[in-house]
């Protein structure tokens, strides 16, 4: 397991001073660093379809983007390319372990992690992006430059599928060596080129817009068929000008969307479905043959260790009579004498059997639990 120290900080004096508000160089992070994965891991996985992965070149500022998956890597040329692979942690759980000690940000907040490899002078160009991240410098050293957000900063599209940014002054100009870390908030443009061949690893955040919390809730109304009460106005009178939409009908259909969000628990219920969603492709283990609630128990000993697969996104809500627990999408209603069961799946990515026992004497809770181990979300870890 990591351990992450940021530079004598707590994690309560780190969100205070530095979270969404400045970047923060991390000196030694992670001391004595490793790499979970190897290069040739990582060109592998982005040989696979159902992973997303890009190539970068800059060769004499001719900045080209190719998508994977990729048959070959005669383009990763020794010089001036890069090789990004997104969402690692689904499909490679050594890697998976760098999220871990990031987790003092809430669970929904967490994306993923992306990984990269860079020959010498490669890199992807200055840049803005939209969500805060931690990059961990992995093998290798890589010269990063980060500024403070500009409104005045102009970004332009090298190709169709890459967008940078201009020249930006910088307030960390350092080169990074195995184990440190960079913090970017939001809106900071930052820019990084490996001195050597580099690996680099990025714990990206979500951070949904106004429209897409909207348009979710939306596609969530007419899936379930919720939001049907229709615009009324059983006190119209005449008025002078029929082409007019008055102030008072613009409240009254304001007043009519605003009552879609005004139901908590359905509004619950949508957002763990939302949030608990994963956005790439999973590497599970579905179990076969299925198992029986009514095995569950002696499948479970007390002794066994119960793992959560990388990439599996998993948070609950406390209602006023129960609670909600999201695991990729899917929303179960628990009661909330299972708070403690339900903290060790969502909190911890692994944990024993026995400190459930209790509640798997529940049927709702059994019937969860077997659906998550024949789904390959939650599994029993081997021995070694």
């Amino acid at each position: 397991m990591y351990e992450l120290t940021i530079n004598q900080l707590s994690h309560a004096e780190f969100l205070s001073q530095y979270w969404q508000k400045r970047p923060l160089l991390i000196k030694g992070g992670f001391t004595d660093f490793e790499d979970p994965i190897e290069p040739e891991e990582l060109a592998g996985l982005a040989m696979e379809e159902s992973i997303e992965s890009r190539l970068i070149t800059n060769h004499k500022n001719d900045w080209q983007s190719y998508h994977g998956p990729f048959e070959d890597f005669s383009k990763l040329t020794e010089q001036h390319s890069t090789l990004l692979v997104q969402a690692v942690d689904h499909w490679h759980p050594i890697a998976a372990k760098l999220l871990e000690p990031f987790r003092f940000i809430p669970n929904w907040r967490i994306d993923d992690l992306m990984v990269s490899y860079s020959t010498p002078h490669g890199g992807v160009g200055p840049h803005l992006d939209q969500y805060d991240v931690f990059i961990i410098q992995g093998q290798g050293k890589r010269h990063w430059r980060v500024g403070l957000p500009d409104v005045n900063l102009k970004q332009f599209a090298q190709n169709k599928s890459l967008l940078q940014v201009e020249q930006f002054d910088a307030t960390i100009d350092a080169v990074l060596e195995p184990g440190d870390i960079l913090y970017i908030p939001p809106g900071c443009p930052h820019e990084g080129y490996a001195l050597e061949n580099a690996l680099n690893y990025s714990v990206g955040f979500r951070a949904p817009d106004q429209k897409d919390f909207l348009s979710g809730f939306a596609d969530h109304l007419i899936d379930s068929e919720k939001g049907l009460t229709r615009y009324s106005d059983p006190t119209l009178s005449i008025r002078d000008s029929k082409g007019e939409l008055t102030a008072q009908e613009v409240v009254q259909i304001q007043a009519l969307m605003q009552d879609t969000l005004n139901d908590p628990e359905q509004l619950k219920q949508w957002l763990g479905a939302m949030l608990s969603q994963p956005k790439h492709d999973m590497d599970l283990a579905p179990l076969d043959p299925p198992l029986s609630t009514q095995d569950l128990a002696m499948y479970v000993s007390s002794n066994e260790v119960i793992e959560r697969a990388g990439g599996v996104r998993a948070m609950y809500q406390v209602l006023p009579e129960s609670i909600v627990i999201s695991v990729n999408g899917e929303n179960y209603s628990l009661a909330e004498k299972h708070l403690e069961s339900i903290k060790l799946l969502t909190d911890l990515p692994h944990f024993l059997g026995s400190e459930i026992e209790d509640s798997l004497k529940c049927i709702e809770f059994a019937q969860m639990l077997t659906k998550l181990f024949n789904e390959g979300t939650y599994f029993l870890q081997e021995d070694d």
